[in-house]
Protein backbone atom coordinates (compact mmCIF):
# COMPACT_ATOMS: atom_id res chain seq x y z
CA UNK A 1 0.00 0.00 0.00
CA UNK A 2 3.32 2.28 0.88
CA UNK A 3 4.55 1.40 -2.86
CA UNK A 4 1.07 2.51 -4.30
CA UNK A 5 0.49 5.68 -2.65
CA UNK A 6 4.49 6.56 -3.07
CA UNK A 7 3.95 6.02 -6.94
CA UNK A 8 0.49 8.09 -6.84
CA UNK A 9 2.31 11.07 -5.13
CA UNK A 10 4.63 11.12 -8.28
CA UNK A 11 1.69 11.06 -10.79
CA UNK A 12 1.43 14.39 -9.19
CA UNK A 13 -1.99 16.42 -8.62
CA UNK A 14 -5.11 14.25 -9.03
CA UNK A 15 -8.21 15.95 -11.28
CA UNK A 16 -9.88 17.02 -8.77
CA UNK A 17 -7.21 18.59 -6.77
CA UNK A 18 -6.32 20.50 -10.45
CA UNK A 19 -10.12 21.53 -10.41
CA UNK A 20 -10.33 22.94 -7.20
CA UNK A 21 -7.23 25.02 -8.09
CA UNK A 22 -8.33 26.34 -11.03
CA UNK A 23 -11.70 26.87 -9.20
CA UNK A 24 -9.93 28.78 -6.99
CA UNK A 25 -7.52 30.85 -9.88
CA UNK A 26 -10.94 31.53 -11.44
CA UNK A 27 -12.68 32.92 -8.16
CA UNK A 28 -9.78 35.13 -7.86
CA UNK A 29 -9.33 36.06 -11.29
CA UNK A 30 -12.93 38.41 -10.60
CA UNK A 31 -11.12 40.52 -7.74
CA UNK A 32 -8.36 41.06 -10.48
CA UNK A 33 -8.58 43.71 -13.09
CA UNK A 34 -6.06 44.70 -15.20
CA UNK A 35 -6.49 48.16 -17.30
CA UNK A 36 -5.41 51.26 -19.05
CA UNK A 37 -5.71 54.60 -17.87
CA UNK A 38 -4.59 57.35 -15.70
CA UNK A 39 -4.43 55.80 -11.71
CA UNK A 40 -5.31 58.88 -10.67
CA UNK A 41 -8.41 59.18 -11.90
CA UNK A 42 -9.35 55.46 -9.72
CA UNK A 43 -11.99 55.95 -7.24
CA UNK A 44 -11.10 53.00 -5.14
CA UNK A 45 -9.94 53.06 -1.09
CA UNK A 46 -6.50 53.46 -1.98
CA UNK A 47 -3.98 53.92 -5.13
CA UNK A 48 -0.61 52.77 -5.15
CA UNK A 49 2.08 54.71 -5.83
CA UNK A 50 5.46 53.96 -7.07
CA UNK A 51 7.74 56.04 -5.57
CA UNK A 52 11.38 56.92 -4.62
CA UNK A 53 12.73 56.61 -1.04
CA UNK A 54 12.53 60.08 -0.04
CA UNK A 55 8.97 60.36 -1.10
CA UNK A 56 9.05 63.76 -1.76
CA UNK A 57 7.59 63.23 -5.41
CA UNK A 58 9.56 62.52 -8.85
CA UNK A 59 8.83 61.81 -12.27
CA UNK A 60 6.41 59.39 -14.10
CA UNK A 61 3.54 57.77 -11.87
CA UNK A 62 4.59 59.67 -8.78
CA UNK A 63 5.25 63.32 -10.24
CA UNK A 64 1.08 62.07 -11.47
CA UNK A 65 -0.12 61.70 -8.19
CA UNK A 66 1.32 64.64 -6.65
CA UNK A 67 0.41 66.72 -9.19
CA UNK A 68 -3.31 65.42 -8.88
CA UNK A 69 -3.37 65.27 -5.05
CA UNK A 70 -2.18 68.76 -3.85
CA UNK A 71 0.32 70.07 -1.76
CA UNK A 72 -1.05 68.84 1.33
CA UNK A 73 0.17 65.52 -0.16
CA UNK A 74 3.99 66.43 -0.17
CA UNK A 75 3.74 67.82 3.30
CA UNK A 76 2.58 65.12 4.93
CA UNK A 77 5.10 63.03 3.02
CA UNK A 78 7.70 64.78 4.21
CA UNK A 79 6.69 64.28 7.60
CA UNK A 80 7.01 60.30 7.03
CA UNK A 81 11.09 60.57 7.15
CA UNK A 82 11.03 58.95 3.93
CA UNK A 83 11.36 54.73 2.72
CA UNK A 84 13.38 52.05 2.22
CA UNK A 85 12.94 50.09 -1.08
CA UNK A 86 10.92 47.15 -0.90
CA UNK A 87 9.06 48.83 2.32
CA UNK A 88 5.25 51.03 2.20
CA UNK A 89 3.97 53.93 4.01
CA UNK A 90 0.52 54.80 4.02
CA UNK A 91 -0.88 59.10 3.58
CA UNK A 92 -4.68 60.54 3.08
CA UNK A 93 -5.40 60.79 -0.79
CA UNK A 94 -6.15 64.68 0.04
CA UNK A 95 -7.30 66.33 -3.49
CA UNK A 96 -7.36 62.48 -5.54
CA UNK A 97 -10.53 60.45 -5.75
CA UNK A 98 -9.02 57.83 -3.50
CA UNK A 99 -9.25 57.95 0.05
CA UNK A 100 -5.68 57.00 0.72
CA UNK A 101 -2.21 56.58 -1.21
CA UNK A 102 0.12 53.54 -0.47
CA UNK A 103 3.73 54.61 -1.32
CA UNK A 104 6.00 52.47 -1.79
CA UNK A 105 9.76 52.05 -3.54
CA UNK A 106 10.66 49.64 -6.20
CA UNK A 107 13.86 48.03 -6.92
CA UNK A 108 16.30 49.67 -9.45
CA UNK A 109 16.97 46.64 -12.36
CA UNK A 110 20.51 45.71 -11.90
CA UNK A 111 20.52 42.18 -14.18
CA UNK A 112 18.31 40.69 -11.38
CA UNK A 113 21.68 39.35 -9.18
CA UNK A 114 21.01 42.04 -6.47
CA UNK A 115 17.54 41.25 -5.17
CA UNK A 116 15.09 42.74 -7.39
CA UNK A 117 12.58 40.30 -7.57
CA UNK A 118 12.70 39.73 -3.57
CA UNK A 119 12.52 43.03 -3.17
CA UNK A 120 9.48 43.83 -5.58
CA UNK A 121 7.44 40.74 -4.13
CA UNK A 122 7.96 42.52 -0.90
CA UNK A 123 6.56 45.77 -2.12
CA UNK A 124 3.43 44.09 -2.96
CA UNK A 125 3.08 42.09 -0.01
CA UNK A 126 4.00 45.71 2.67
CA UNK A 127 0.84 47.40 0.87
CA UNK A 128 -1.36 44.76 1.31
CA UNK A 129 -0.38 44.36 4.45
CA UNK A 130 -0.95 48.10 5.13
CA UNK A 131 -4.04 47.66 2.63
CA UNK A 132 -5.70 44.70 5.26
CA UNK A 133 -4.73 46.54 8.34
CA UNK A 134 -6.55 49.88 7.68
CA UNK A 135 -9.92 47.64 6.40
CA UNK A 136 -9.51 48.85 3.23
CA UNK A 137 -11.53 46.95 0.17
CA UNK A 138 -10.34 48.44 -3.10
CA UNK A 139 -7.07 48.44 -4.70
CA UNK A 140 -5.44 50.10 -7.53
CA UNK A 141 -1.82 49.63 -8.65
CA UNK A 142 0.61 50.74 -11.15
CA UNK A 143 3.40 48.54 -12.61
CA UNK A 144 5.96 48.88 -10.37
CA UNK A 145 9.63 49.35 -11.14
CA UNK A 146 8.72 48.78 -14.72
CA UNK A 147 9.33 52.50 -15.78
CA UNK A 148 12.60 54.43 -14.79
CA UNK A 149 14.02 51.46 -12.48
CA UNK A 150 13.46 49.19 -16.06
CA UNK A 151 12.32 45.83 -14.45
CA UNK A 152 11.52 43.82 -17.11
CA UNK A 153 7.70 43.82 -17.54
CA UNK A 154 6.87 40.23 -18.10
CA UNK A 155 8.78 39.31 -15.28
CA UNK A 156 7.37 42.09 -12.55
CA UNK A 157 3.85 41.09 -14.02
CA UNK A 158 4.37 37.84 -13.04
CA UNK A 159 5.47 38.80 -9.36
CA UNK A 160 3.11 41.42 -9.29
CA UNK A 161 0.26 38.98 -9.84
CA UNK A 162 1.65 36.43 -7.71
CA UNK A 163 1.58 38.88 -4.94
CA UNK A 164 -2.05 39.65 -5.44
CA UNK A 165 -3.13 36.00 -5.65
CA UNK A 166 -1.57 35.35 -2.42
CA UNK A 167 -3.23 38.72 -0.75
CA UNK A 168 -6.39 37.88 -2.20
CA UNK A 169 -6.32 34.45 -0.79
CA UNK A 170 -5.42 36.14 3.29
CA UNK A 171 -7.58 38.50 3.12
CA UNK A 172 -11.34 38.30 2.40
CA UNK A 173 -12.03 41.50 3.01
CA UNK A 174 -10.12 43.10 0.21
CA UNK A 175 -12.46 42.90 -2.83
CA UNK A 176 -10.81 43.99 -6.12
CA UNK A 177 -7.82 45.21 -6.84
CA UNK A 178 -7.05 46.61 -10.25
CA UNK A 179 -3.63 46.91 -11.86
CA UNK A 180 -4.00 50.24 -13.97
CA UNK A 181 -1.37 50.25 -16.79
CA UNK A 182 0.25 53.36 -18.41
CA UNK A 183 0.48 51.79 -22.12
CA UNK A 184 -1.21 49.08 -24.00
CA UNK A 185 1.87 46.72 -24.24
CA UNK A 186 1.72 46.76 -20.16
CA UNK A 187 -1.47 46.06 -20.17
CA UNK A 188 -0.85 43.10 -22.31
CA UNK A 189 1.73 41.73 -20.43
CA UNK A 190 -0.02 41.86 -17.10
CA UNK A 191 -2.80 40.15 -18.66
CA UNK A 192 -0.56 37.53 -19.97
CA UNK A 193 0.31 36.66 -16.21
CA UNK A 194 -3.07 37.00 -15.24
CA UNK A 195 -3.90 34.11 -17.97
CA UNK A 196 -0.89 32.21 -16.82
CA UNK A 197 -1.98 31.90 -13.42
CA UNK A 198 -5.24 31.08 -14.08
CA UNK A 199 -4.11 28.30 -16.72
CA UNK A 200 -0.82 27.33 -15.49
CA UNK A 201 1.66 25.99 -17.97
CA UNK A 202 2.18 21.98 -18.09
Amino acid sequence: MRILRANLAKLGPSSGEVNRAHTVAEAQSHRIVITQGDITHERVDAIVNAANESLLGGGGVDGAIHRAAGPDLLRECASLGGCPTGQARMTAGYLLPARHVIHTVGPIWQGGERGEDALLASCYREVFHLAANRGLRTIACPSISTGAYRFPVERAARIALAETRAALARHAGLEQVRFVCFDAATRAAYQAALEEGLWPRR
